[in-house]
């Protein structure tokens, strides 16, 4: 069976389905490699697939992955817990599907009920992509998402405070945002100084950017274009509808 019949192939075309999107299949990332080959290279993990635009990673665990069989204790039973670190600290949402979760026969092969799979994978992926319990969180994810769509890539934080960093051809964000209050001058102001604090490097090819939502565009804006441009920050306007603007001057 060719790897474009295999059960794997079968739960990420009901994925792109799902979010009516073609995910990029064995996607791989500058900050997912293996262990160092007897020649010191060590070469870059793929992923089942991955949705830039969601934001989401998707790993289909065949069931020898669970199981301790000698083929798969390594180092694949330790590449998968690496791209389990790795894959949400560089601010990716990884959803791991396995047999058991869909229509499978005891040694691990799906059944393929179509609709009774897409059922279940319809709330697999909801509940991926919002787990969100503030607005704040919203705001960060939609600019993640949208960073990662434009070519960037989402990396852990220098600073563990950060929202939001991401790099792309040797450039670098770094980001703090807000999400909807009841006081977003406060908020904006409070925004502006963790940025201020964050401004470690002084390259010009690190900007600094601030995040927030529609009704708190305004007091962002408080703060002189003048000043923003010394500072080398940007602000970024999250709309009520997931959608993201550079705030114009």
């Amino acid at each position: 069976m060719g790897r474009q019949d295999s059960d794997e192939a079968y739960v990420l075309d009901l994925c792109d389905e799902v979010l009516a999107e073609r995910g990029e299949r064995q996607r791989r990332f500058d900050w997912l490699v293996g262990d160092p080959s007897p020649s010191g290279r060590r070469a870059r993990l793929p992923v089942d697939s991955c949705w830039p635009g969601h934001g989401l990673v998707v790993e289909y665990r065949e069931i020898q992955h669970d199981r301790p069989v000698t083929f798969f204790d390594k180092p694949e039973a330790l590449y998968d817990a690496r791209r389990e670190a790795l894959i949400p600290a560089n601010g990716l949402e990884l959803l791991v599907i396995r047999p058991a979760d869909l229509a499978a026969d005891s040694r691990g092969r799906l059944l393929r009920v179509r609709e009774a799979d897409l059922a279940v994978l319809r709330r697999l992926l909801a509940t991926a992509e919002h787990r969100l319990t503030t607005d704040e969180d919203r705001v960060v994810a939609v600019f993640r998402r949208w960073l990662i769509s434009r070519g960037w890539t989402a990396v852990l934080p220098t600073d563990h405070h950060t929202d939001i960093e991401a790099v792309r051809d040797g450039r670098r964000i770094v980001g703090e945002a807000k999400g909807r209050t009841k006081e977003p001058g406060v908020d904006a102001d409070i925004a502006y100084g963790q940025l201020l604090r964050r401004m470690t490097d002084t390259s010009e090819t690190t900007r600094y950017a601030l995040v927030v939502p529609t009704s708190g565009l305004r007091a962002a804006r408080r703060v002189p274009v003048a000043v923003r441009h010394v500072l080398r920050i940007d602000v970024y306007e999250v709309t009520d509808t997931d959608g993201v603007r550079p705030a114009a001057d």
